[in-house]
């Protein structure tokens, strides 16, 4: 049986990617002399910060709901954990030090897609928790989290 799991939980955890990809985001804008890569990064930045902001509304508004139908709370508990865990910008450390990145522009460029990636699964995921009328919200993060994903790619090619 389907255990009740209370999507305001996930949500924070997504704030808080947000959050991290914000700060992430906001160095690499410090660290980068390349005006294209710093520009796309400034960019970047202001997306999270948008996608943090819709969580944040839809925080307000969700509660508890029920898993999906084939998981079992604490195992599916422990999957978002470890999507959580194994996040790119989680594995770098704390908030304060994604403030200290320092890499070159490839390396920010390969940090800032794993982020996306990361991110994007996330997401699918989180959207599993949100109420119907409300999933249209998760998705448009998801579409424009491919769409960074995208941009960082076209800017390793150069």
């Amino acid at each position: 049986m389907a255990g009740i799991f209370k999507a305001t939980d996930i949500l924070l955890a997504a704030q808080e990617v947000e959050t991290r990809g914000e700060v992430f985001y906001n160095r690499l804008v410090e660290t980068t002399t390349e005006p294209k890569l710093k520009d796309l990064f400034s960019f970047l930045a202001k997306e999270e910060t948008k996608h943090r902001e819709i969580f944040a509304k839809l925080y307000e508004r969700v509660g508890e709901v029920e898993l999906p139908a084939w998981a079992e709370e604490d195992e599916y508990v422990d999957y978002l954990k470890y999507l959580l865990d194994s996040h790119t910008l989680f594995r770098l450390g704390d908030v304060n030090h994604l403030k200290t990145f320092m890499g070159s522009p490839e390396e920010a460029i390969e940090t800032a897609m794993g982020f996306e990636k990361d991110t994007i699964m996330f997401f699918l995921e989180m959207r599993e928790f949100v109420p119907e009328g409300d999933k249209k919200y998760v998705q448009a993060c998801i579409d424009e989290e491919r769409t960074h994903l995208r941009l960082l790619a076209g800017m390793l090619r150069k």
